[in-house]
């Protein structure tokens, strides 16, 4: 199923999850992760902007840890290019521009549509039944308006997805891609909840009838404009 087929929102919140055991609730991320996730979200939001030196005890303190985990997490960020490691003066902020933006969408828009487009030759009953209901729990969230409840019931979606296609390697490289944005970026798109609304029952049916090509999911709509 290829993304393309999809509305761009959908393309994207596919994009937010990856495979793995099945979801059964929040867990509390290794401590450096914690650090990682949340200096992250600071790069790319704004809050801290490149070529501005990253203070650890700051840090320490708005995450509740030790500095010892903060460095382990910016080395971790180190990796992924985010920050860079600068001799005697500590960990600055790397640039970070529209086009590493627009890049991470597409490169996590089309493995999220190779998983999809996988899960569609061999997904079973079981698993569409499973969606459906989350389909069923997600609209009763937007009814409530419950943020993280919607959040938390897109992510399970796509991870449903990603285990019916039975690549567990393409879903962790996803899912290290994924990790290059906080969950929070993707509920700011404008119309994102909306579209999903459309576009998870849309992929459920293209998923039912082993539509691998997407023809049954919705019309592509214009590019998000974030």
């Amino acid at each position: 199923m290829e993304c393309s087929s999809l509305t761009t929102e959908g393309c994207l919140d596919m994009a937010t999850t990856a495979g793995g055991p099945p979801d059964h609730g929040p867990r509390r991320q290794p401590l450096p992760e914690e650090v990682a996730a949340y200096v992250r979200e600071m790069i790319i939001s704004g809050d801290a902007v490149p070529g501005e030196y990253l203070r650890m005890d700051r840090i320490a303190d708005a995450v509740g840890v030790s500095n010892t985990p903060v460095r382990e997490g910016l080395l971790v960020l180190r990796s992924e290019g985010f920050v860079r490691l600068v001799p005697r003066r500590g960990f600055m902020v790397a640039p970070f521009s529209r086009r590493d933006l627009r890049d991470l969408f597409w490169f996590q828009a089309q493995l999220a549509g190779e998983l999809a487009a996988r899960a569609a030759t061999r997904i079973t009953s079981e698993q569409l039944r499973a969606l459906d209901e989350s389909v069923r729990l997600y609209e009763a969230a937007v009814m409530l308006g419950d943020d993280q409840r919607i959040a938390d019931l897109g992510h399970s979606f796509h991870r449903h997805i990603n285990l019916a296609a039975g690549a567990h390697r393409l879903a962790l490289i996803l899912g290290s891609a994924v990790r290059h944005l906080p969950n929070r970026f993707y509920a700011e798109i404008d119309g994102q909840v909306a579209a999903t609304r459309i576009d998870h029952p849309a992929l459920i049916d293209a998923l039912r009838v082993g539509d691998a090509s997407g023809r049954s999911a919705s019309s592509p709509r214009p590019t998000a404009s974030r």
